[in-house]
């Protein structure tokens, strides 16, 4: 059965870097492309970054039946350092840090979503 699960990590963005990048890694690595039709064919996910300035917290929401390879997933697509957008530019990152989170009780209804999805 599919459950939710969160996955928290901080990075240092590289000066000239786009944060949106870090979530279109994510998306690429779980989701095969930036655009695809619903639903996630690895597992539903949400990612925001946080943070001003270089150092940035990253939060991936997602759902699935297997958590340990979602989350190798998101740790590879975090670990590259790396994602080249749409637009060709190149943006990197250093991961700082990488764990599992807990879904906060804010995040709830959100995750029930994911879930369902």
């Amino acid at each position: 059965m599919r459950q939710a699960f969160a996955h928290d990590a901080l990075l240092i963005l590289d000066g000239d870097a786009d944060e949106r990048a870090v979530g279109g890694a994510v998306t690429v690595a779980l989701c095969g492309a930036l655009d695809h039709e619903p639903p996630c064919p690895v597992a539903p996910h949400h990612t925001t970054v946080t943070g001003h300035g270089a150092r940035r917290r990253v939060r991936v929401l997602f759902a699935t039946e297997d958590e340990a390879v979602v989350r190798r997933t998101i740790d590879a697509a975090l670990g590259t350092g790396e994602f080249v957008g749409p637009d060709g530019a190149t943006h990197r990152w250093v991961l700082r840090s990488s764990a599992a989170g807990a879904v906060a009780d804010t995040e709830r209804a959100y995750a029930a979503r994911l879930v369902e999805s």
